[in-house]
């Protein structure tokens, strides 16, 4: 099924709840979508199952649709599709495509295969535009095909927040495929982003795409924050 297929089942379709995802920090469930003889699973993050935090607002869950949709603007094709919807079993929250057949790989055991560098090098570029403050090696993995990038909540902060293992391309100069997009959303293309952030947190998501095209590679970690730049745990 394609992705504009999958997004109209999410979106349309009827959800039921058939458990809870293990080892989530919030509440995320794992439901069934049917909708004109399809089924697919889904991860189903409701608003009323968030932790609170003391840096980030109420409705991690907007941020999911917001990283899918960055997603699609600069062309990595990491996030699973994902939308937001206001009619689910426990209120308003996102849909994830649920990626089956994952394997027990993680950022730290894909980064030794170099035919998934590339595809790794693209990931980088998207946390430092989505300023992700929590990319660990777990929210990284692998259907035995190719890799996908879960758990992106924690993003889109108007303060600098990027905390990631995924440090290993520091200074590698942005990928040519990249350029078209980050362009895009350089100059003011953020609008499909508004539906899912502050206006103040788009312009800062834009004005991190031209920062990167100024510096024309990866960033390194900045050792000097009062916090550091890696995620806790790792994995």
């Amino acid at each position: 099924m394609e992705g504009r297929d999958l997004a109209e089942l999410l979106l349309h379709g009827e959800v039921t709840v058939e458990g809870r995802v293990p080892y989530s920090s919030n509440q995320a469930l794992l439901v069934s979508v049917r909708a004109g003889g399809e089924t697919l699973l889904a991860c189903y993050k409701a608003e009323l199952g968030e932790r609170p935090l003391w840096d980030f607002p109420e409705g991690l869950w907007r941020r999911e649709v917001a990283a899918y949709v960055l997603d699609d603007v600069l062309g990595v094709g990491a996030v699973p599709v994902t939308v937001g919807r206001d009619d689910l079993p426990f209120g308003p929250g996102s849909l994830q495509w649920w990626i089956e057949n994952a394997t027990e790989d993680h950022y730290f055991t894909l980064r030794e295969r170099p035919d998934l560098e590339e595809w790794l090098i693209d990931l980088a570029v998207f946390d430092v535009v989505a300023n992700n403050a929590d990319r660990k090696a777990g929210h990284v993995i692998f259907d035995g095909v190719r890799c996908w990038a879960i758990d992106n909540g924690l993003c889109f902060h108007v303060e600098e927040k990027l905390r990631t293992v995924i440090w290993d391309y520091l200074d590698t100069p942005l990928p040519i495929r990249l350029r078209d997009g980050l362009e895009r959303l350089a100059n003011g293309g953020g609008d499909r982003l508004g539906p899912w952030l502050d206006e103040d947190e788009v312009t800062a998501t834009c004005r991190r795409a031209q920062e990167l095209l100024d510096g024309g590679v990866l960033p390194a970690p900045d050792e000097e924050r009062d916090w550091p730049p890696y995620p806790w745990p790792l994995i």
